[in-house]
């Protein structure tokens, strides 16, 4: 789950991390009413989407006034922003973030994430910092430092002296940095975040550190003991289909294809999907249904497939083992005939009660073609939507 940069900000700032003071603006009203916290003459005027190259697509501005900071956030407040990371769609601004403006001496990147390969906590240092670490790691690699730690309750003196030494620290600064480094450890372990990001993290000409920018992403899996960090979900920033899956506890990611697919089973989903694209076609999205799927579960993810207007074909890929290949077909059957399905279906049962699946997929009086194998169904459905 994703927060947004004043959200990602508030809490670090619980954990005692330095970030630059701001307001956030709903409506154009609440500058009025809270620009008054802000002592400055100068703001930045942020776009809060959850999205990264926001300045690049004109998302972020240096105002001078309140007056031209109001004339810029009227622009700004409900545009439609297209970054790289949104896609064409773009996403619609329908919060703001305006802080005090800070003078710029350095900037860094400073990053800390779970890292799943070597079981530790990694902290990414550059300082390369204001641009894109992946460009930075093609272009620079040299620039950057990862400095892995033993999971803990606290992190050592010598990590922390690894993860600052590129940013080459005065002695004072380096008492902040030590400062820093630890609240951002104790908010990844705390709040069962997987990456904290930074970019930049700034040194002021007067000296400061300052987290200029900052991301937190949080382990869906472990929403359930978080509710506090669960409050700050921004279902607007969603694609409504995952919201959907999300209540019937369907694994759902939308793509750009044209070929429907329910699966169930992560590694059978990935495979489902690349020999679809081995028969030159693209998937419309991922979907795995799970392994105890009810008749209900199906349908709800059968009609979820369908709500994609880019879908020309659907293929149905199942290995029953704890899921049993009779209940898929009910649902199946049940959500088409509800759904009066008008594109192609191509269906592959095997394993617990895929004969009695079949059956039943057969009887249903629907327009459904049979594959023997994974290589069948993707030939079958590729050639149904030509």
């Amino acid at each position: 789950m994703n927060i947004h940069e004043h959200q990602a900000k508030e809490l670090l700032s619980e954990f005692g991390a330095p970030v630059s003071k701001g307001i956030v603006v709903y409506k154009l009203s609440d500058i009025d009413e809270k620009i008054e916290e802000l002592k400055t003459k100068k703001f930045v005027l942020k776009a809060q989407i959850h999205a990264g190259g926001r300045g690049k697509a004109g998302g972020v501005k240096l105002v001078n006034s309140v007056d031209e900071l109001k004339k810029e956030a009227k622009i700004l407040l409900g545009k439609k922003l297209i970054t790289p990371q949104t896609g064409n769609e773009g996403k619609k601004v329908q919060r703001l973030y305006v802080e005090e403006a800070s003078d710029i001496k350095n900037e860094y990147y400073l990053s800390c994430l779970v890292d799943r390969q070597s079981s530790k906590i990694a902290f990414i240092s550059s300082k390369e910092g204001g641009m894109d670490i992946e460009e930075v790691a093609i272009k620079k690699p040299k620039k950057i430092i990862t400095t892995r730690v033993e999971f803990s309750k606290e992190i050592g003196k010598n990590d922390i002296e690894k993860i600052l030494r590129p940013f080459e620290l005065t002695n004072h600064q380096k008492e902040e940095g030590f400062n820093l480094i630890k609240s951002l450890y104790k908010t990844l372990i705390s709040k069962d975040a997987s990456l904290i990001e930074i970019n930049p993290l700034i040194i002021t000409k007067t000296g400061k550190i300052i987290c200029l920018d900052a991301k937190i992403n949080f382990d869906d899996n472990a929403l359930f003991r978080r509710p506090e960090i669960l409050k700050l979900r921004d279902l607007n920033e969603e694609d409504p289909k995952e919201i959907e899956a999300s209540k019937h506890d369907l694994a759902y990611i939308k793509l750009e294809g044209s070929i429907g697919c329910m699966v169930n089973g992560a590694g059978l989903a990935m495979a489902t999907m690349d020999i679809i694209k081995l028969y030159g076609k693209e998937p419309a999205n991922f979907l795995d249904v799970g392994g105890g799927a009810s008749k209900e579960k199906v349908s709800a993810a059968f009609k979820l497939i369908l709500s994609d207007k880019n879908v020309k074909g659907i293929l149905i890929n199942i290995f029953g083992g704890i899921m049993r290949c009779d209940v898929l077909a009910q649902g199946v059957v049940e959500a088409a005939k509800e759904t009066k399905l008008d594109v192609p279906l191509v269906v592959r049962l095997a394993g617990t009660n895929f004969e009695e699946g079949k059956k039943i997929l057969d009887d249903s009086g629907l327009k459904i073609l049979s594959a023997s194998d994974l290589n069948d169904a993707a030939k079958k459905i590729v050639e149904a939507i030509k």
